[in-house]
């Protein structure tokens, strides 16, 4: 890439700014593996289909991989890294856990991305609510009834 052709941008990425050069044709995807090694999202079908790669831009879940970096000037991005504190996991992280919601992990961090900000939007969701927020992400091993029952014993736990 030339001087010429990178496209200098400014984002906030798991609340750590960044000033980066991308290149035109250059995806989110490929600027968070490979420009800042953030390897939790993941490649799956470089189409948009199958959430793998989603992330949180201003809060929105998107597929990082249909997404040009050079689109992310001036916005936050929260990646699955930017779920935990230190060694302790979020609350959603850990009902994965607790409710054997992680069997291969591929689709976990796209997933979990996804309910994130579904629990952010609503958090007393129906299961029906928690269905229709994953129709964007495939997984082949759970049968997603573990990722709702977390997901929903994550939302009773913050309920007052």
């Amino acid at each position: 890439m030339t001087a010429d052709q990178a496209i200098a941008i400014r984002c906030t990425v798991n609340g750590e700014e960044h000033t980066l050069e991308v290149g035109p044709g250059e995806t989110l995807l490929q600027t968070l593996r490979d420009r800042l090694s953030l390897t939790g999202t993941k490649e799956g079908c470089l189409e948009g289909e199958c959430g793998a790669c989603t992330v949180l831009v201003d809060d929105l879940p998107v597929d990082a991989c249909i997404l040009a970096a050079a689109a992310m000037d001036g916005r936050r991005i929260r990646t699955v890294e930017g779920l935990s504190t230190g060694e302790r996991l979020a609350p959603l992280q850990q009902a994965f856990l607790d409710h054997a919601a992680v069997q291969c992990g591929f689709c976990t961090p796209g997933v979990l991305m996804t309910l994130t900000a579904l629990l952010e939007q609503r958090p007393s969701p129906s299961p029906e609510e928690v269905a229709a927020a994953l129709a964007g992400n495939l997984c082949r091993c759970t049968g997603y009834r573990q990722m709702i029952d977390a997901l929903l014993a994550v939302a009773k736990e913050a309920r007052p």
